[in-house]
């Protein structure tokens, strides 16, 4: 059976699942009968709530007598480290482009890393049932992006597919019959190439991606470069730089078919398998016959962007939702967390029981502690802060500069294009994108977006289409104003009291109920002057006895905010604290004592001045 690699790659929410979904259809993969959820390749319950890929996924589908090993990738830039990794298993890949869409932000992301490694991609527009679809504008425009990325003329020689993976047809032509998948699995066929591989050469093997399994414990995965791979064979695992880390049995060798991955007792050399029984290696390292001493070569994925602090929650509420809250559960989470996502970074912090986690961006680091919180975790989160370097020659300050993409109804663009100038961003580009749209891309500075996304819905009233990708380091570009709110700051502990909240309502928005536990330092709510207000939401109306001349009228409170994870990281200033457990959500000042935080205040004035 003829063996073919490839990666499938697309922005986010162009319908990469979906197509593997009916690939494994009518390949035969998944019986007619036999049950099989929509989006079976997003397995994760955050990648099922949110409706994307976090995890790359490894399937395969049998046809005629090829079988196509196929991986899911995300289509998120923050999960570049991902995609990175997974391209280089694989020889082929699929760039599916929405037909309304056309290419954006993370397309030209995945493709710009799919072409530096040599991949001729098949160009597969999906979506063309769409009424709006535009297929042979986004042709033309998936044409100019390969030039603008400098494509050879064979990559630049893409064979194009139309398809709708909802509606399971694919066909060569826009007026071909709309039936079945074959003119797609004919391309895969004809354009990605079987494997190069050494069959008879010593057993060697690049590990991309790592996962814990309860019964088998760590699982790498990866693509045999040469040799086969046997069921309890020795092997040795080295680093980069050659050192050995580890010798040991392969237990456990799995193959992916289908859904399923199937015990197999060998695997040849071009093969995408998994295996079990090493305990020490990890990502980028190369599994090889105890002969073997050079490793093989694995790509620097590129370098975080944004770092935060997870520190133990030491509220007065601490440990009643959760059953991991110390500092040592915290550390060795987040270690485990670091071997097998090589996009992020952990450090001790001189702070107790503290470690600054240093990612790609604040969508990666949510990700992370909404899985944290959903395994029971309780911890304490600073504000996102960005990375900077300094540049060799002039020792100038650089900071990570972002490219992005809007699309906004012509009548909004003009509020965002104010509100992205006055967080220092500078316009590139500005074009109608058809449907009374207008797609206008900046170079923003990475700190000016933190906290943005909230008020960029707000300011297009929930419909525009907000895309980030890194474009690099540039000169520091000056201070950016934030937040002008200030903090209500509760002043004791208890639960917040109906009338209590209603006196404040006039001060500004609430975060909380009547009946919340409540605790002194916890922002209960925002000023809408500058500074931050000691408030007592815990204060009951007198009573007398005297009896009222007109009935009491019941206190009706306007309904609070209720933030979600990433939007109260993003919202907190410096000197604020997101308190995080399974089962709540709370903002808090990193020092609770107001006598504490007013040192602080002169400390930090006494150094800035």
């Amino acid at each position: 059976m003829n063996l073919r690699n490839l990666a499938i790659i697309a922005h986010v929410d162009h319908g990469k699942t979906t197509l593997v979904d009916q690939m494994l259809r009518q390949s035969g993969a998944v019986q007619a009968h036999q049950a099989m959820a929509e989006r079976a390749m997003d397995s994760g319950d955050l990648e099922r709530e949110r409706g994307i890929t976090i995890l790359a996924k490894c399937t395969s589908v049998d046809w005629r007598d090829e079988r196509f090993n196929i991986v899911d990738t995300p289509g998120h830039a923050d999960f570049g480290g991902e995609v990175e990794r997974i391209l280089s298993m694989v020889d082929g890949a699929l760039l599916l482009v929405d037909a309304a869409e056309g290419p954006m932000a993370q397309t030209k992301f995945v493709l710009t890393k799919a072409l530096a490694r040599g991949l001729c991609p098949i160009v597969v527009v999906n979506k063309v049932d769409k009424p709006d679809g535009r297929p042979d504008e986004v042709v033309n425009e998936v044409f100019d992006l390969f030039a603008v990325l400098d494509a050879t003329e064979e990559q630049l020689d893409f064979p194009i597919i139309y398809a709708s993976a909802k509606e399971g047809w694919a066909a060569r032509g826009l007026e071909d019959p709309r039936e079945t998948m074959e003119p797609l699995f004919e391309a895969i066929a004809a354009r990605v190439p079987q494997p190069v591989a050494e069959k008879d050469g010593p057993f060697q093997m690049l590990a991309t991606t790592l996962e814990s399994d309860p019964y088998l414990g760590r699982i790498l995965t990866g693509r045999i470069h040469s040799g086969r791979a046997k069921v309890n064979m020795t092997v040795r695992a080295l680093s980069r730089d050659g050192t050995v880390l580890e010798t040991g049995r392969l237990s456990k060798l799995l193959a992916f078919r289908g859904l399923k991955r199937v015990p197999v007792d060998e695997a040849e050399a071009g093969d995408i398998i998994a295996i079990a029984g090493l305990a020490n290696a990890t990502v980028a390292d190369t599994l090889a016959a105890p002969e073997v001493t050079e490793p093989l070569p694995s790509r620097e994925v590129s370098p975080p962007t944004m770092a935060v602090t997870f520190a133990v929650n030491d509220s007065p509420l601490a440990g009643r939702d959760g059953d991991k809250v110390t500092g040592r559960m915290i550390g060795d989470r987040l270690m485990r967390e670091a071997e097998g996502n090589v996009a992020i970074r952990i450090s001790e912090t001189a702070a107790k029981d503290a470690y600054e986690v240093a990612g790609r961006g604040e969508l990666q680091i949510g990700v992370l502690i909404e899985t944290m919180r959903r395994e029971g975790f309780e911890m304490s989160i600073s504000r996102p802060r960005v990375i900077y370097q300094n540049d060799p020659e002039t020792g100038q300050r650089m900071e990570p500069i972002e490219e992005v993409v809007v699309d906004v109804d012509e009548d909004y663009a003009g509020a965002v294009v104010e509100k992205i100038g006055i967080r220092r961003g500078e316009m590139t580009d500005m074009r109608p994108s058809g449907g009374g749209k207008t797609r206008v891309t900046f170079l923003v500075p990475s700190r000016g977006l933190i906290g943005y996304h909230g008020e960029f819905l707000t300011d297009t009233r929930g419909t525009g289409v907000m895309t980030r990708l890194f474009h690099g380091y540039a000169p520091y570009r000056g201070p950016i104003p934030g937040r002008r709110e200030g903090s209500m700051i509760a002043n004791g502990q208890g639960k917040a009291v109906a009338y209590a909240l209603w006196n404040l309502e006039e001060r500004g928005r609430l975060f909380i109920d009547p009946g919340e536990e409540v605790y002194e330092g916890m922002i209960i709510g925002e000023n809408a002057k500058g500074s931050d207000l000691g408030v007592n939401p815990l204060k009951g109306k007198q009573l007398t006895n005297m009896r009222a001349s007109g009935k009491d009228e019941a206190v009706r409170l306007t309904p609070p905010t209720k933030m979600g994870l990433e939007d109260a990281v993003s919202y907190i200033a410096d000197d604020e604290r997101v308190e995080v457990t399974p089962n709540h959500i709370r903002l808090r000042k990193a020092l609770l004592d107001p006598h504490d935080r007013k040192r602080d205040q002169r400390r930090r004035e006494a150094e800035a001045g």
